[in-house]
């Protein structure tokens, strides 16, 4: 990263902030796989800064619009959004820097009545305003009044495309196509309603800032069933049953969630065969022989 970028960078903070600024310093910063991120340090303001591509940009708009969709509800912390945009080089996302620490028990039953919260905002259809991206996958948030179809069409299909696209055909795809077909069977009692989620709420985006507050990042908003993010929670660990214990009192998950969770979690699954490739395509066949069993 040049120092013209990072100059660039600086005039567009000084626009939308309406203020001088100008960086002193700059650190990178440990990230996920998909940006490269860094801390820009002024005389009196920090800020945090994701860098991809010029051709991501569109990315990072999305990311720009649920970052300020979710601190609208005013239910859980989210780092303010300031900028983003792209220099001749690079896009790039400007967020409040927040310094970060681990959970406590405490703040994990604030975070679950949190979220609970946050799903309580509702809209009258299945999807967004826009498309956004998981990782760097495209994501269709389509507006859609069905959930099944929602699901089946914008989230399952779609990443299963993707992989055959890629070269994962075989049992991922014969297991995929029956599985799409027989959706309804998980919902013959339960109606989902459209709630505003995080999208991509896994350990890693997630944290505390010094006042003990939790903080969400790294949205993939849109609106559908909150069970979705409930079962990411549970994908890769990281959240305690004192955050299930808050979420449960303020708003009860349906006893169907014990099942459906595996089919929620199937869609990171396959967008992680799509990512990584890895063994991730046989844990997805596996998930899917065990909904098709049930």
């Amino acid at each position: 990263m040049n120092a013209q970028n990072f100059a660039v960078i600086a005039n567009q903070i000084s626009t939308a902030i309406q203020s001088p600024f100008e960086i002193q310093a700059t650190k990178s910063l440990a990230g996920g796989d998909i940006n490269r991120a860094f801390l820009l340090q002024g005389v009196s303001q920090n800020y945090f800064v994701k860098l991809n591509c010029v051709e991501l940009v569109e990315m990072f708009a999305a990311e720009f619009a649920g970052l300020n969709e979710l601190a609208q509800t005013k239910t859980v912390k989210i780092p303010r959004p300031i900028i983003y945009g792209q220099t001749d080089d690079v896009s790039f996302l400007v967020l409040e820097f927040i310094e970060l620490k681990r959970a406590t028990p405490k703040s994990e039953r604030l975070l679950g009545q949190q979220l609970a919260q946050l799903h309580q905002q509702k809209q009258p259809y299945f999807g967004w305003k826009i498309d956004n991206t998981i990782g760097s996958t495209p994501q269709s948030n389509k507006r859609c009044e069905n959930w099944i179809t929602f699901w089946r069409e914008q989230r399952l299909a779609a990443q299963l495309k993707l992989a055959a696209q890629k070269g994962y055909g075989g049992q991922l795809q014969i297991l995929g196509e029956k599985l799409c077909g027989r959706l309804d069977d998980f919902f013959t009692n339960y109606q989902p309603q459209a709630s505003l989620l995080h999208g991509d709420l896994w350990g890693g985006n997630t944290a505390v800032n010094t006042e003990n507050q939790p903080v969400i990042f790294d949205p993939a908003c849109y609106y559908g069933d909150r069970e979705t993010d409930l079962a990411l929670t549970e994908l890769f660990g990281g959240f305690g049953q004192d955050f299930y214990s808050a979420y449960n009192e303020v708003w009860r998950l349906d006893s169907g969630y014990k099942t459906r969770k595996t089919l929620y979690n199937l869609y990171h699954i396959l967008n992680h065969v799509n990512l990584f490739g890895g063994g991730y395509a046989s844990q997805a066949e596996q998930m899917m022989r065990q909904l098709l069993a049930n």
